[in-house]
């Protein structure tokens, strides 16, 4: 009975990670400040499913976002750069929060910022490496 009971938790097991369809995930763990992130590089593998866990340790709310390839704000960010923005995430001052986002399907260096004003030009600004899986 013992044998059964374990054949079958196996079979159960192994069904259950066919479904999962094999989806990896990367986290990233970013501190914010009044004015920086910490770290200010991250390497993530193209197309997959991010996990970005934030604490914002400033005084005012910050926001991460993820410009498309080949794009940044610029001098100053305006209503103009919302097309550019590939994914962002706003934390308020003391808040931690986790969220996923899913990587962009092209490798390359993608511009990070925060897109509050004047924290871009106070160099609140990072660099997202994706790299082929």
């Amino acid at each position: 009975m013992k044998k059964i009971l374990l054949l079958l938790l196996s079979v159960g097991l192994l069904v259950l990670s066919a479904c999962s369809g094999g989806k990896s995930t990367t986290t990233i763990n970013i501190t914010m400040t009044d004015f920086m992130f910490t770290p200010d590089s991250f390497t993530v593998p193209a197309a997959k499913e991010i996990t970005l866990n934030t604490t914002n340790n400033g005084a005012v709310v910050h926001e991460f976002a993820i410009f498309k390839l080949g794009t940044t704000e610029g001098d100053k960010f305006g209503p103009e750069d919302d097309p550019n923005i590939f994914w962002k995430v706003q934390v308020l001052p003391g808040e931690s929060k986790s969220v996923t986002f899913t990587a962009p399907d092209n490798p390359g260096n993608y511009y990070v910022t925060c897109n509050i004003p004047g924290h871009h030009e106070a160099g609140m600004n990072a660099k997202l490496i994706v790299v082929a899986p």
